[in-house]
């Protein structure tokens, strides 16, 4: 297991993803606004706002946590540090940081292997901050976009660009975090990029985007679709809470996370304890599905103009489709390609522990969202 030349290129794709969405974000509000869209232009920097928000709080919490247990902490580099964060720049200063750690690592001769484990740990810390960003941002940002080109028709180019990066983030962030958790993982080696890969990307990306449709299909419906959002977020919600979830050290940071934790269950599932949830899985992809399914069959009976859309078969049937392949694609994963602990084979999304030889930031694995 080694940080190699191709893991620190991800990391520098990963830095430029994330560049390339803020600054389309921030021209598609610019083009709203001039456009006297006002609702657009705020719901696009909302969405922009809260993912970066929340990815520098978890952020700058993390770094305090890191060196509480250091006797005389530099006090100006913290003051720096807590003022990086409050620019909305920590989350790109821990890119530089493994940037810069890992260049001489990895493209000279390679120094102790404890800073090998370091960088594994500055990598496992990004992919958690870019995995809750990408579901705070991105994906929120990829419906409200689609609901703005299927219900009036208003398409540009800034606008495509936009929907394109958001949905390379929840790609590239989805799978990185899951070999990050995946290396993370004791007595299972970290899976090679192909098929195991591939099938995993399959199953969260089309799942997704089943569930971006058939949401903006609802939307078109009824705005009091929102009201059906919200209530899945807080179910969601106080399922993490009644789950007791504990990867924060502080209450009100922890209050924080288990909203975050809703908001990413109402696209798609991950375990948020590290118990055996084959049953909980198995009801949400139910109630999912089902959800999915009813979206076109509500537009074809309440909404006849819609429905004989140009635009309404071919959303109706990727929808079908593409939540189809991707339970065909989430089975073969779990059967095929998840990974197991010795004493733990049947479990679907097992209890994870973190290995010894990872560094500390790393630990954070074994309390955050698993697979």
């Amino acid at each position: 297991m080694r940080f190699s030349k191709f893991r620190w290129i991800c990391t520098l794709i990963g830095l430029i993803f994330s560049v390339v969405d803020i600054a389309s974000d921030l021209l598609l509000s610019v083009q709203y606004c001039k456009e006297k869209r006002y609702v657009w232009f705020a719901l696009t920097l909302l969405f922009m706002l809260a993912g970066s928000m929340c990815a520098q709080i978890f952020s700058y919490c993390w770094y305090r946590d890191d060196h509480s247990g250091d006797d005389h902490p530099p006090r100006t580099h913290t003051t720096h540090i807590g003022l990086l964060h409050l620019l909305q720049m920590g989350f790109f200063t821990r890119y530089y940081n493994l940037l810069k750690r890992s260049f001489s690592y990895v493209w000279r001769a390679p120094s102790e292997s404890s800073n090998e484990m370091l960088l594994f740990g500055l990598a496992a810390d990004l992919s958690m901050l870019r995995l809750m960003e990408t579901f705070l941002e991105s994906v929120p940002q990829l419906l409200l976009q689609t609901y703005i080109v299927l219900q009036h028709h208003r398409t540009s180019k800034v606008q495509y660009l936009s929907m394109a990066v958001s949905f390379l983030n929840v790609a590239w962030s989805t799978v990185d975090y899951w070999r990050c958790l995946r290396r993370s993982l004791p007595n299972i080696q970290e899976m090679p990029g192909g098929i195991p890969t591939v099938v995993y990307l399959l199953y969260k990306i089309l799942t997704i985007t089943a569930r971006i449709l058939s949401l903006a299909l609802l939307l078109m419906l009824t705005p009091w679709t929102i009201l059906v959002l919200v209530f899945s977020w807080i179910a969601a919600m106080v399922w993490a809470h009644m789950l007791k979830t504990d990867f924060c050290t502080l209450r009100c940071v922890e209050g924080l996370y288990r909203c975050i934790v809703g908001v990413i269950l109402v696209f798609t599932f991950f375990n948020i304890k590290g118990k055996k949830t084959k049953r909980e899985m198995i009801i949400y992809y139910m109630i999912v599905t089902l959800h999915n399914f009813s979206a076109p069959g509500f537009m074809f009976l309440f909404i006849e103009s819609i429905a004989e859309s140009d635009f309404f078969l071919p959303v109706t049937l990727f929808i079908l489709i593409s939540d189809t392949l991707g339970l065909g694609f989430l089975i073969l994963y779990y059967t095929a390609f998840h990974p197991r602990n010795q004493d733990e084979s049947d479990v679907v999304d097992g209890i994870v522990t973190v290995n010894a030889n990872i560094s500390s930031p790393t630990s954070r694995f074994d309390r955050f969202l698993q697979l």
